[in-house]
């Protein structure tokens, strides 16, 4: 979704009002159905035959999983504030200097087609025969992607975990029984700073959905014609998690509820929550923890050097070090990391202690294999893992598994704050909605 596109179509509705200007002078004229702007996101539009690509997108994947469909003109509302907030993204991803090149794009494609069980060429014909424009179904995945990368960057990135906090989690966890939740969620997201008429009007809708949910109204179907989340048109769908996982708010309303049973309607920074609990499942305990050990080399981007220049140099280091190079040296000179002095050494890592582009990379190599140049929201990374352990960690086991529980308990609502903050910064002119 780049500005392209909409120029290209902006451009055609002016010309074509253009031609029909003298018809339009003439009272025996034919009505000609033209193109017209539903939304203007900063200096973009969004226009009515972008809205109803999108809805059909959507109400195709309804229709796959099986999911009622709600009416379409909620429907038509929810899809229109999605597009917003994601032009609002892709705006901001823009001026950060975020970009999916055309090779990205056919890797993470290939990948889906694979996961498809599928070659690329089996799978742009299976889109096809499903009525899906390739040239736009790879434009939503570059989309996505840089909206993931965006998120990564400005909030995955940011967030950050406290000793204090990883002691008061330790400190204040009961005995667990292993027990795992899947849940299903609705979201009414609430502006910043939005005036108390604004907050009773979407406790109204937050309650007229909650009414529907216990009226025995499929959920699913509520959670695409109502959710502002981003897993909407997958039914609000959290999977199973462990109480331990969750937001505080998600938790402690488990603590209420039955299998599928509805919670009340729950009020938070972000907006208002209607939480159901699907179901509920004995979890398993891992009783080790796998570490490794690894080194890297991280150059970062900045207005200076761009990501293409600092993946290039990044590239020619590693060509060195495959000819025999030493790769602390190499980090003590070119590394931008503080970790640079000790020639790249990251010590022993735990699952959750480096960023999740980092932590996928790192995995996937065998002890002494030298990665490809990985980006993560810090910069281009060369990799080398040293050794790996499996160990029963006791006290720094526990730690390891509170930080990463902390960190997926804050990232959703970190998230959340932030989108939210983003389309409020943003100039919004709903037409749609002024109609």
């Amino acid at each position: 979704m780049t500005m392209t596109p909409f120029l290209r179509r902006l451009c055609a509705t002016v010309a074509c009002l253009a031609l029909l200007a003298p018809a339009l002078s003439q009272a025996a004229a034919e009505p000609v159905e033209v193109d017209r702007i539903v939304a203007v996101v900063g200096d973009e539009v969004i226009t009515q035959v972008e809205l109803r690509a999108r809805l059909q997108s959507a109400l195709q994947q309804l229709r796959r999983q099986g999911t009622p469909l709600p009416p379409q003109g909620e429907l038509e509302k929810q899809m229109l504030e999605r597009l917003i907030t994601d032009r609002a993204q892709m705006q901001h991803a823009k001026q950060s200097g975020i970009r999916i090149d055309d090779l990205q794009l056919d890797q993470a494609i290939s990948r889906i087609a694979a996961g498809n069980k599928m070659t690329q060429q089996q799978f742009r014909q299976a889109l096809e025969k499903d009525g899906l424009e390739y040239a736009r179904f790879r434009e939503e995945i570059r989309g996505e992607m840089v909206i993931a990368r965006l998120r990564e960057r400005e909030v995955d990135s940011r967030l950050t975990i406290s000793d204090g906090e990883i002691d008061n989690f330790l400190a204040g966890q009961e005995a667990t029984t292993g027990e795992e939740y899947q849940l299903a969620h609705i979201l009414l997201r609430a502006p910043e700073g939005a005036s108390p008429e604004q907050l009773q009007k979407l406790r109204l809708r937050a309650e007229q959905a909650l009414k529907r949910a216990r009226a025995g109204e499929n959920f699913a179907q509520l959670a695409a014609a109502f959710s502002d989340a981003p897993d909407a048109l997958s039914g609000g769908d959290l999977g199973w998690r462990s109480a331990d996982r969750l937001p505080v708010l998600y938790a402690d309303a488990l603590t209420r509820l039955q299998a599928g049973e509805v919670s009340e309607v729950l009020r938070s920074s972000a907006g208002f929550h209607i939480l159901k609990l699907v179901g509920k499942r004995g979890g398993k305990v891992n009783v080790a923890v796998r570490q490794t050990k690894a080194r890297h080399i991280l150059i970062r981007s900045s207005e200076v050097v761009s990501e293409s220049e600092a993946k290039r140099k990044l590239e020619i280091v590693r060509e060195r070090i495959q000819h025999g190079a030493d790769f602390a040296e190499q980090a003590r000179l070119y590394s931008h990391d503080g970790s640079a002095a000790n020639g790249g050494d990251l010590g022993w890592l735990n699952p959750g202690d480096t960023v999740p582009e980092f932590e996928r990379a790192m995995d996937a190599l065998k002890p002494g294999e030298l990665s490809t140049v990985v980006q993560s929201p810090f910069g281009m990374h060369l990799i080398q893992v040293l050794e790996r352990r499996e160990r029963d960690m006791s006290e720094e086991r526990q730690r390891a598994v509170a930080r990463q529980a902390i960190r997926e308990r804050k990232l959703d609502e970190a998230y959340q704050d932030w989108l939210r903050q983003l389309r409020d910064r943003t100039y919004v002119e709903n037409r749609l909605e002024e109609q």
